[in-house]
């Protein structure tokens, strides 16, 4: 059991960023790790600014990732990194990533993982050779009722899944945001930024991981329609996919960036023989289970009746809500099991709980797979296996 705090540092959320403070919060939730150095902007001045901002030394506030990674990479005993977040842009996802690793340092990264699947595949060696531990931050399998659903599902509660339903809605993207030089708009909707898609590389990868973390099953093939509805945007804003999972369930969903009036509206539904179950991320704290003969039930998280999984990641009593940032919050917690015991040289615990390089490696693989059936006019195509 390691005696200290944590010691970590950041590549990209800098200032204006939205993604990168959520980190920082979530990786200092439980007071388990600080922040000690970072390169917050690929803007050398930025970066320094923000390092101030956020009362990073001046010596370890760095101009670019390369010269952090090599400059901590000479550190030892108690200064060196214990890992490093990355919070970049799709597009600096990989090259950062890779050196890390390969300079011997765990990271964590925010999703999707890579631009593309060829450096997803490449990253993925890169991984298991360095054997640092890596961590994808699909942050919503972090809430404890999202727990509560597998354990229902493993447990066999609903009996054999046959239908699957998920969506993940918002509607910021409906006007032309990105010219007005809004950041976010901007590089979510830019293809030499965000990668090949849009909606479904932002919104649609966590859906898509959701289903499969609470469900278990793997899409066999799938039938995408994508549109792209306001006019002048280069990556599309819309999907609607069918699934069709090994095993015989079958499953439809739904991203959405223009549906007017959605603020985060990620939902799930499982539907089996004996019983179904719906989630809803705006209001993470309850899970309604439905069975046949009798009244419609709702577990709230917090309670004794809940499931070991869902109690450990639960932080305060029945009551006092939990979301976001405590789901957030959560997988930063699990990662720390497994970083502390690399840390100290030790076998990683078992049942670790977090996304790993297989979830980033499946979500790269869902986005491909959706743009080929799309630009066939929305034909049935295989999920390669690799």
């Amino acid at each position: 059991m390691i005696s200290r705090k944590l010691r970590f540092g950041m590549i990209g959320g800098g200032r204006g960023a939205f993604i990168g403070a959520v980190h920082r919060i979530a990786a200092r939730m439980d007071g388990q790790a600080e922040l000690v150095a970072g390169a917050f902007s690929s803007d050398p001045e930025r970066s320094k600014a923000s390092a101030a901002d956020l009362f990073v030394a001046p010596e370890r506030a760095y101009g670019s990732y390369q010269e952090m990674a090599a400059a901590e990479a000479k550190l030892r005993g108690d200064r060196r990194l214990d890992f490093v977040v990355i919070v970049t842009p799709n597009h600096r996802h990989f090259a950062p990533a890779k050196l890390c690793l390969e300079t011997g340092f765990n990271v964590i990264l925010d999703k999707p993982v890579t631009f593309d699947l060829e450096q997803a595949l490449e990253l993925r060696q890169i991984v298991e050779q360095s054997k640092k531990v890596f961590v994808l931050t699909h942050n919503y399998t972090g809430n404890a009722m999202v727990k509560q659903a597998r354990e229902l599902v493993r447990r066999g509660v609903l009996g054999d899944i046959r239908k699957v339903i998920v969506e993940y809605s918002q509607g910021w993207l409906a006007t032309d945001l990105e010219r007005t030089g809004q950041k976010q708009a901007a590089w979510r909707t830019d293809p030499k930024q965000s990668g090949a898609s849009g909606c479904l590389g932002d919104l649609g990868s966590h859906a898509e991981h959701l289903a499969r973390y609470i469900t278990g099953l793997r899409i066999a093939e799938l039938c995408a329609d994508l549109t792209t509805f306001v006019e002048g945007r280069k990556l599309e804003d819309d999907g609607n996919i069918l699934v069709r999972f090994e095993g015989g369930a079958k499953g439809v969903l739904h991203a959405s960036q223009i549906a007017v009036g959605e603020e985060n509206n990620l939902n799930i539904r499982v539907y089996g023989t004996r019983a179904s179950l719906e989630w809803r991320q705006e209001d993470p704290n309850d899970l309604v289970v439905k069975h046949p003969d009798q009244p419609r039930q709702t577990w709230r998280r917090g309670n004794d009746y809940v499931a070991e999984g869902a109690k450990r990641v639960t932080r305060i009593p029945f009551g006092h809500p939990e979301g976001y940032l405590e789901a957030f919050g959560n997988i930063y917690r699990e990662a720390f099991r497994a970083i502390a015991a690399e840390v100290q040289g030790d076998a990683l615990p078992e049942a670790l709980d977090f996304p790993t390089i297989a979830d980033g490696v499946q979500g790269m693989l869902f986005i491909q797979t959706a743009l080929e059936s799309a630009r066939l006019g929305a034909r049935w195509v295989k999920f390669p296996a690799m």
